[in-house]
């Protein structure tokens, strides 16, 4: 059994990977697809803290998955179907929380494809923090059987 710091910890490097490869993969693909007006990683500046977009998101996609981290220290089974819900759970909480209190509209203005892509990348970045969170845990390793060793 991890420490839940540990837990925390591991959860946040999975949650900055997981924007990485996972989050950002899928907007740039939205992007060569024609279906988004910007590239991933991008690199301007946005408030409070004039950070680069790309720090920024990646500093929330950490925060998000410590949080992930967190939660699942009780939870049995998959993580990356657990992740999937995270995923679910953080598109509501930017559309109707984050986003009107950055003095953006609700829900990106109700706009579908815009809905679509935040949809698609926050389900990525759920399950890419659900499949890489495991690999990043400790593992109880077994001894070998005594009938696999030479003798």
């Amino acid at each position: 059994m991890t420490t839940l710091p540990s837990r925390i910890f591991l959860g946040c490097v999975a949650g900055a990977i997981a924007v990485l490869v996972f989050h950002q993969t899928t907007l740039q693909i939205f992007f060569w697809l024609g279906l988004a007006p910007q590239a991933a990683f991008r690199v301007a500046h946005v408030p409070p803290f004039h950070a680069p977009m790309i720090l920024s998101i990646t500093f929330w996609g950490a925060v998000y998955g410590g949080l992930f981290g967190w939660a699942t220290a009780r939870l049995k089974g998959p993580l990356w179907l657990y992740g999937f819900v995270a995923g679910f759970c953080m598109l509501v909480l930017t559309c109707f929380v984050i986003k009107p209190l950055s003095g953006l509209p609700i829900a990106f203005g109700w706009h579908k494809l815009a809905m679509l892509r935040a949809f698609a990348a926050s389900e990525m970045w759920g399950v890419g923090v659900g499949l890489i969170l495991p690999l990043l845990l400790p593992r109880r390793l077994s001894g070998w059987p005594q009938h696999r060793l030479a003798g």
